[in-house]
C-alpha cells in the first residue's frame, strides 16, 4: 500500500491537539487511513523528547553547580533561542536515518550531548558539552544514562520501522512567539525561522497540517492536560509547559500568517537561499476542542465524536 503522503508535518501551540491527532491516526484501520486520508503505515517523529532531557541535563547541571546549559530553571524558555533551531535540526537527523537501525550507544549521555553540540551548531551555537571537564560528563552520564538510553531505544524502533515509498513519516512540533508580538515573528521564534532548518529532503517532501488553536485556547489546554511530576513531564500526552514559556515563546503565532502572506494560495514558503520550497497546507480547526477526548483509552472514546472528528479530518487532508 504506497502512502500518497510521503512526509506529513504536524505543527500547532502546545496542548493544541497534535499529539492527540497523532493518536488518533495510528489506531486506524490502514485502509481507511489509506482512503480518507492518503496515509501509510505511520512513522512518528516529535522533538519533544528532545526537549524533556534539554530539560533534565539543565537540571543536572545546576546540581553540579556548572555553568548553566539550555534553561536556567526549570519554569523559564530557553537561554539561547536559537536552540529551537538545534531541535529542527535533530529531527532532520532523525529523518536522514529512517531506515536504518544502529545500535544503542553503550554511552548514551555522551552520544546525546554530542548530538546536541552537533545540531545546535547548524543554528551557530558555540559548542557547549565538548568542552566541559570530564568529571561533570561523568556525573551526568551517571545521572542520566539511563533516560537517555530508553530514548535511544525507542530511536532504533521508529527508525526501524520506516518503509520507503509505504510508511508515512508524521513530525510534530510546537513553534511560536511572545505574547503581543504579531508576525512576522523575530528570529529565532516561529515557524518561519524553524521551517528553514529542516533538511532539503524533508521540505521536498513534505505537506503541512496546522492544527488551528487561539494562543490563549492553548494556554488553557496545557493546564488541563499537565500531569506532575516526571510521569507527565515525560509524556507528550501529558506533559505541562510552564507559564513563562507558555506566553514567552507560545504567546502568539505564525503560521496563518505565512500562508495569507505565500505567493501560491494553500502553500507555505520557506526560503533556502535564492530558491524556495513551496509546501503544500491544510487547517484543522480546533479552537472548540474536538480532540482531548483522544486521550483516553480507545476503548471509551465516544462513537458521535470519533466519527465527526474524523470527518472534520477528512476536509482537511483532502486539501
Amino acid at each position: 500500500m504506497h502512502a500518497t503522503l510521503d512526509v506529513l508535518l504536524l505543527l500547532a501551540l502546545p496542548a493544541s491537539g497534535k499529539s492527540e491527532l497523532r493518536r488518533y491516526l495510528s489506531h486506524l484501520d490502514p485502509e481507511i487511513a489509506a482512503t480518507d486520508f492518503g496515509l501509510g503505515p505511520t512513522v512518528q517523529l516529535d522533538d519533544y523528547p528532545y526537549v524533556h532531557l534539554m530539560r533534565r541535563v539543565a537540571q543536572e547541571l545546576r546540581e553540579l553547580d556548572a555553568s548553566p546549559v539550555f534553561f536556567a530553571s526549570d519554569a523559564e524558555p530557553f537561554l539561547d533561542g536559537r536552540d529551537w533551531a538545534t531541535l529542527t535540526a535533530l529531527v532532520s537527523e532523525d529523518f536522514a536515518a529512517l531506515g536504518s537501525a544502529p545500535d544503542v550507544p553503550n554511552e548514551p549521555t555522551s552520544w546525546l550531548l554530542d548530538r546536541y553540540d552537533r545540531a545546535g551548531s547548524i543554528g551557530g551555537i558555540e559548542p557547549r558539552f565538548a568542552p566541559l571537564p570530564d568529571s561533570v560528563r561523568s556525573a551526568l552520564s551517571v545521572a542520566l544514562d539511563d533516560e537517555v538510553a530508553e530514548l535511544a531505544r525507542q530511536r532504533v524502533a521508529t527508525l526501524a520501522s520506516y518503509e520507503a515509498g509505504i510508511s508515512t513519516v508524521v513530525i510534530e512540533f510546537a513553534r511560536g512567539g511572545p505574547e503581543g508580538v504579531e508576525p512576522p515573528l523575530p528570529d529565532p521564534h516561529g515557524y518561519q525561522y524553524s521551517l528553514r532548518f529542516l533538511s532539503d529532503d524533508i521540505l521536498d517532501r513534505a505537506s503541512i497540517l496546522y492544527v488551528w488553536v487561539t494562543p490563549e485556547e492553548s494556554r488553557k489546554r496545557n493546564e488541563e492536560r499537565a500531569r506532575p511530576g516526571r510521569d507527565g513531564d515525560a509524556s507528550i500526552l501529558h506533559h505541562g509547559v510552564p507559564d513563562a514559556v507558555m506566553r514567552g515563546d507560545y504567546g502568539s503565532d505564525d503560521l496563518v500568517y505565512l500562508l495569507d502572506s505565500s505567493s501560491d494560495a494553500g502553500t507555505i514558503e520557506v526560503p533556502l537561499g535564492a530558491a524556495h520550497h513551496r509546501i503544500a497546507t491544510a487547517v484543522f480547526d480546533n479552537r472548540k476542542d474536538r480532540t482531548s477526548f483522544l486521550r483516553a483509552d480507545p476503548s471509551t472514546w465516544d462513537p458521535d465524536a470519533t466519527t465527526a472528528l474524523h470527518q472534520a479530518l477528512k476536509g482537511a487532508f483532502r486539501h
